[in-house]
């Protein structure tokens, strides 16, 4: 017996078999208005849920705007006066942009609008302008030489770093350097940290002469503790592949390459800062776990620190001495 037959039979009343062939169509309203009723609690709750959650959504959003959009479309600041000059450089260049952009979009949207298609009219043919095409020209020419001018301006503080404050550390007098690239203030005295990177980690070495033997000089791993008010620079290098030194409030990133030294520096204003930053080059299959601290302490706390450094590594010298001897001595060690 065919299919369809067999369900005829069998159904009966105005719910008969909905989808033989010539069934009413409002047995078929039917049958989608059942389903439309089994489905609607799910939905209801699906909605009330995506409500909730939108709900906290924006609660979250405006409990942490301020940390989320922080320098949201500019660089970070705060941290050392080359950032800040980095930063009000970028704002310059971004202004300018953003007017830019509205004028020459406005004027799009404008012409589209004004001279859109209307039947039966033929538009003019243009075929160019001079003086308009001359003005625009020297328009960009213009802007192009006033953000070069300001950059210029603004490429020494940049660069060049600065004496050290009065509540900053006391140093000794300026030394000549293995390379004239360093930087230096004008009065020459500077604390100068080497930051080594390799796989997946950053060292730093404390030290004036970190860069030619770092032998018996105090280090640390991942943090670097730098004190207050004090004009730091940074002798930055790597062992195996290149990596990116970047702590962004405290300044630009700079390349540690292998057989190269880079350079640049930062004067944190105050103690009690942790200035997080990663490391900013592809460096291998772990490079997103090599983050960079910088902790700064006031000046007695830093000296005291160093003071710790160097007390715990000498003691752990002596114990990877003595198990050296013990193990000769038991003929472990040939």
């Amino acid at each position: 017996m065919p299919i369809e037959q067999g369900n005829a039979r069998q159904g009966g009343g105005s719910d008969g078999p909905i989808f033989r062939s010539g069934a009413p169509d409002a047995a078929r309203r039917r049958f989608v208005d059942r389903i439309r009723a089994a489905l609607r609690p799910e939905t209801a709750s699906i909605r009330r849920r995506l409500a909730a959650a939108l709900l906290l959504a924006t609660i979250g959003s405006l409990v942490f705007a301020s940390g989320a959009f922080a320098d949201f479309l500019t660089p970070e600041s705060g941290g050392s006066p080359n950032a800040d000059e980095i930063d009000s450089l970028y704002k310059i260049v971004l202004y300018i942009a953003i007017v830019v952009f509205v004028v020459v979009e406005g004027a799009l949207f404008w012409s589209i609008w004004r001279f859109r298609a209307k039947k039966g009219a033929v538009a003019a043919q243009i075929h160019g302008n001079t003086r308009l095409e001359i003005s625009w020209t020297v328009g960009a020419a213009l802007i192009l030489v006033a953000l070069a001018a300001v950059t210029f301006s603004k490429l020494g503080s940049i660069q060049d770093p600065p004496n050290s404050g009065e509540n900053g550390l006391q140093l000794a007098d300026g030394v000549l350097t293995a390379s004239t690239d360093e930087p230096s203030p004008p009065n020459g005295k500077k604390l100068t940290i080497c930051v080594t990177g390799r796989q997946y980690i950053w060292r730093y070495t404390y030290g004036a002469n970190c860069q030619r033997n770092a032998f018996g000089l105090p280090y640390s791993y991942e943090e670097m503790v730098a004190p207050a008010d004090t004009t730091v620079v940074l002798d930055i290098e790597a062992t195996d592949v290149i990596h990116s030194w970047w702590i962004p409030k405290l300044g630009g990133k700079f390349d540690a390459v292998p057989g190269y030294r880079n350079y640049t520096w930062f004067k944190a204003p105050r103690a009690g800062e942790l200035y997080k930053g990663q490391c900013a080059e592809l460096c291998g299959r772990n490079h997103a776990d090599m983050t960079a601290r910088v902790r700064i302490v006031t000046p007695a706390e830093y000296t005291a620190w160093l003071d710790r450094q160097r007390r715990d590594i000498a003691a752990a010298d002596r114990e990877v001495q003595q198990l050296r001897d013990q193990l000769t001595r038991d003929g472990d060690l040939n």
